[in-house]
């Protein structure tokens, strides 16, 4: 049996590989960027010695475990399926790959589960100074894991540092693969990308219980701290998605090609960017388009006379690299996908400014009429992500390996009904964990934190303030 209901092994493996992983990616960046917040407001608690502060970090702590240990159970199922779904690919990569995912794994489960437990059940038990330094472990570490992830996903992108022996890509240059710019440039845009999910979430709790008028002083302290890290984190993910934009054009002009409609290569002195079309993969052109002259030059080269080459050039092209065969992305999805990315980008960098100048005119207690978008600004990021991956990953299609290994040569040699029934049970199961992290995440925000008993005010001295300081 060669197709199930119409889809073959590839187009379901390709199927559960990107909802698996977009599952997962629900996690990953709301913990990368939470755990430098929480940091931050440990920090702050250290520092002023004010219990309310601590009980405000504690608070946040306690939804931070909510999201790490749900995170970790989906993060599990992404490496295994390399050998059971993709087993061309590990053969090829493997030598490779299994480094920095090996690395990823000891970042996350032993670095970060070690000090996270030591932050969040030494209190009481160890010092102030160590109980701060392993709240910024836990954030470090998340980074550090996150890196190792970008980098395996970036060497698929854009292979450096191996060579081609007896088949398979062996690694020759380790500092390279390390150091792989694509990886650099990704990483800044997927760390800023994950301060704002995190901050964006910290701000609608913290404007919740502004609103209500719950615990003012701390959570005015969180607003200010969230917001803070939603603009810088806005503005990071901005100018890193430019520059990634900009790579894209020297390392995968496909891809570039792809997510601007861009088809035929422009014939004039400058490059046009399209703002809104209806491309068409049958056709191998845009049944509708607006764009904008010189737009295009300026965003890809800084100048407004380069030209990239267009998608039916680039077929021709690879054709004569690679030999016969179809090196053209689902275009529309790209396009789409890569418009929305932007314009939400653009709705994150927009209220968190507004927010910033509602600051200096000293009304920050008061999330005004945009209090609603608050409450719906957590889901915009990750939306946003979202549509970057489709973005990244199916504009570098039909690479599994850029240049190298097709998707279609990775598969493994699985029944379709085998991969639907491993596909199923993964939805059902997803599904239910990410429901389960949302009600619980909703509900305990919606509780707010309790005002620390007498007998808890009077203890904390010790733990909140430097070894030897005045009380």
């Amino acid at each position: 049996m060669n197709e199930i209901f119409g889809f073959s092994t590839l187009d379901l493996s390709r199927f559960q590989f990107a909802t698996t992983s977009i599952f997962h990616y629900f996690f990953v960046p709301f913990t990368v960027g939470f755990a430098l917040i929480i940091a931050i407001l440990q920090t702050m608690a250290y520092r002023s010695g004010d219990p309310k502060l601590e009980n405000l970090t504690r608070f946040f702590g306690h939804l931070f475990f909510i999201n790490f240990a749900v995170g970790v159970v989906t993060g599990i199922v992404q490496e295994f399926q390399f050998g059971m779904n993709w087993q061309g690919f590990s053969n090829f990569v493997g030598n490779i790959f299994g480094v920095p995912l090996a690395l990823e794994v000891l970042m996350a489960f032993f670095l970060e589960s070690t000090f996270l437990g030591l932050w969040w059940f030494g209190k009481g038990k160890i010092r102030a100074w160590a109980s701060l330094a392993s709240i910024w472990t836990v954030a470090v570490a998340t980074a550090i894991s996150a890196y190792w992830v970008i980098m395996a996903n970036a060497w698929m992108q854009h292979p450096v540092g191996f060579e081609i022996k007896g088949g398979r890509a062996v690694m020759t240059d380790a500092l390279a693969i390390v150091l792989n710019p694509k990886g650099l440039q990704w990483f800044a845009h997927i760390f800023t990308g994950g301060l704002t999910v995190a901050a964006f979430f910290v701000l609608a709790v913290s404007a919740y219980h502004l609103r209500r008028r719950h615990n003012v002083d701390a959570f005015r302290t969180s607003f200010k701290v969230a917001l803070l890290t939603a603009f810088i984190g806005s503005l990071g993910v901005t100018a890193a998605g430019h520059l990634q934009g900009q790579s894209a054009v020297r390392d995968q002009p496909m891809k570039y090609a792809a997510f601007s409609a861009l088809w035929d290569t422009p014939t004039g002195t400058q490059m046009p960017e399209s703002l809104l079309a209806l491309p068409s993969n049958s056709l191998r052109e845009n049944r509708f388009e607006v764009s904008l002259p010189y737009l295009g030059s300026f965003l890809a080269f800084n100048n407004f006379t380069d030209k990239a080459k267009g998608i039916n050039e680039l077929q021709r092209e690879y054709e004569a690299r690679y030999g016969p065969g179809n090196y053209i992305p689902w275009v529309w999805p790209v396009y789409w996908a890569f418009r929305v990315m932007v314009g939400l980008g653009g709705v994150m960098l927009i209220v968190s400014a507004i927010y910033v100048w509602r600051w200096r005119r000293g009304k920050l207690d008061d999330p005004g009429r945009l209090y609603p978008l608050l409450l719906f600004m957590p889901l915009v990021p990750h939306f946003a992500n979202f549509t970057g991956f489709i973005t990244t990953e199916m504009g570098r299609q039909p690479w599994i390996v850029q240049g190298l290994l097709r998707t279609q040569d990775a598969v493994s040699s699985l029944s379709p009904l085998t991969v639907l029934v491993s596909l199923s049970a993964f939805w059902i199961v997803y599904l239910t964990l990410i429901s389960l992290d949302i009600f619980l995440l909703t509900r305990t925000a919606r509780a707010g934190m309790h005002e620390p008993d007498a007998q808890t005010a009077s203890i904390p001295a010790p733990n909140y303030l430097p070894e030897g300081a005045a009380q």
